[in-house]
């Protein structure tokens, strides 16, 4: 048996729960190959008292690695790893490769939002559906506002505004760095990140840092539009692999990789955008493999991470040892509101270094307000209180939309209820196209301003993103009673 009590040291002074602290290193080990398919575990009371635990928060944890589909009980013996899980060898965490920085091309623009909305003046009257974001009208503005008003706080404010630090303010790299490790189960420091305007800012960097024109990247189909569009003015070549309700096929990218070199992937695993599908622990590991056996660089976009209902959240792809392959993305502004304009970027030192470099070209300086506000509300534990509290609200309305669609508009749309996140990717019926959709709902006061994507060849893309983080109870009934109406 391995030495659960060496692998697994729980620490009780963090404010993270313990039970969580044993699922993530259990899920860490499965992907580093320590512990290996078909593994069976202890029994909880034997866990238990290895780990020198209430059994009770063993059997939280198998719990979560159940709901998660890590392990699976099977009768008279016990948990055990699943056996069809790919098997992983244990690698290092050094990079190997050295990439340039580009200038990037001439950039496009391409409307994302159909003309019929685009043209439209919007009133107080109207129902606005996004793309999905905060509710702004749960922002911690107290929290907030107490920073600013701290004296101490100005003072260090004042001091703060006389310094330059191009990788973002380093109290806020601090905070940030002990959240995530504590969040999502990553092994990071101050030095492994840079602060960014936003998750948006992040993928444009990271993207002009990797690619030169001519080189390969790989995306889901759908996928995030501005991503796309991002790795499109690097003058990369881009090619699509299908999304389904396990997240983006890894036999087809397999298929893709053994044809061609690819530079890049870029994925969405936790909420896909625009499906919102979480991607199976499968195909986790098997992506894993696939980037240290073709040398692959893989940009992970994790943007709404905390916002997860049915179970605690799933670590990130980075969490898994991956020789500096994997570019980590996260922002905040979707913890608090679109105007908080910050997010990180985690990367290998060779890529940070390059990454901070361009930064200082487009962003010189950053929001050193904005960042200090964020540290102090990181370190005080508002922003994991917020979190909290925001969970399950957003938790809430999300079982509303999906009772409403269900019972309301059934006729016209499918969909799956998400995981989590603050959006329904909803899939319109051929016989409902989504521009007319849209234009229809504009007439009738009901703004669909989520991304949308049309149906084309025998892909059924007739959809858009449904944000209902955002909406109040009433607002959301009436946004569905507008869509019933028109589609009828």
């Amino acid at each position: 048996m391995l030495p659960f009590q060496n692998l697994i040291l729980p620490d009780r002074d963090k404010i993270f729960p313990i039970y969580k602290q044993i699922t993530n290193r259990l899920i860490s080990l499965i992907q580093e190959g320590t512990i290996q398919p078909g593994t069976y575990f202890p029994g909880t009371r034997q866990m238990a008292h290895l780990l020198n635990v209430n059994r009770k928060t063993v059997i939280n944890a198998y719990e979560e690695l159940l709901s998660q589909e890590w392990i699976e009980a099977v009768p008279r013996k016990g948990y055990r790893v699943i056996p069809e899980l790919p098997v992983i060898k244990p690698r290092s965490f050094q990079p190997r490769n050295h990439f340039i920085p580009t200038v990037p091309r001439d950039l496009k623009y391409t409307s994302l939002v159909s003309p019929a909305v685009e043209a439209r003046k919007i009133t107080s009257k109207d129902i606005v559906v996004n793309d999905g974001f905060p509710d702004v009208r749960l922002a911690p503005f107290k929290e907030i506002s107490e920073v600013y008003r701290d004296p101490v706080s100005s003072k260090k404010i004042k001091m703060l505004i006389a310094l330059r630090d191009d990788g973002g303010l380093e109290l806020l790299r601090e905070a940030t760095s002990i959240f995530l490790n504590e969040t999502r189960g990553l092994n990071i420091s101050k030095s492994d990140i840079i602060i960014t305007r936003g998750a948006q800012m992040a993928i444009y960097i990271a993207a002009m840092v990797l690619l030169k024109p001519g080189d390969n990247v790989v995306v889901s189909d759908p996928n995030y539009l501005f991503a796309t569009e991002i790795m499109t003015n690097a003058g990369a070549n881009i090619i699509t692999i299908p999304v389904d309700q396990d997240g983006i096929n890894v036999d087809q990218l397999e298929k893709v990789l053994e044809k061609q070199p690819i530079k890049l992937l870029y994925i969405v695993p936790h909420h896909h955008h625009p499906t919102t599908v979480t991607m199976s622990a499968n195909r986790r590991l098997r992506l894993l493999q696939l980037i240290d056996e073709h040398n692959l660089f893989l940009m992970e976009d994790d943007y709404d991470y905390d916002f997860h209902y049915k179970n605690s959240p799933i670590l990130p792809l980075a969490s898994a040892s991956h020789n500096g392959k994997i570019i980590y993305i996260g922002s905040f502004t979707k913890l608090i509101a679109p105007s908080v304009r910050l997010g990180y970027l985690i990367a290998a030192p060779e890529i940070l270094k390059k990454a901070i470099h361009l930064k200082r070209l487009i962003d010189l300086r950053g929001d050193t307000f904005m960042e200090y506000m964020l540290a102090q509300m990181i370190i005080k534990g508002d922003l994991s209180r917020h979190i909290n509290k925001s969970n399950k609200l957003y938790a809430q309305r999300c079982d509303l939309i999906c009772d409403l669609l269900t019972r309301k508009l059934s006729h016209a749309v499918e969909f799956t209820k998400p995981q989590g996140g603050m959006s329904v990717w909803l899939r319109f019926r051929d016989k409902y196209q989504i521009n007319k959709v849209l234009a229809d709902a504009a007439r009738n006061g009901l703004l669909l301003i989520g991304t949308t994507f049309q149906k084309k060849g025998d892909v059924n893309d007739n959809g858009l993103r449904f944000g209902f983080a955002s909406l109040s109870e009433e607002d959301m009934e009436c946004a569905v009673n507008i869509l019933s109406k028109i589609t009828k």
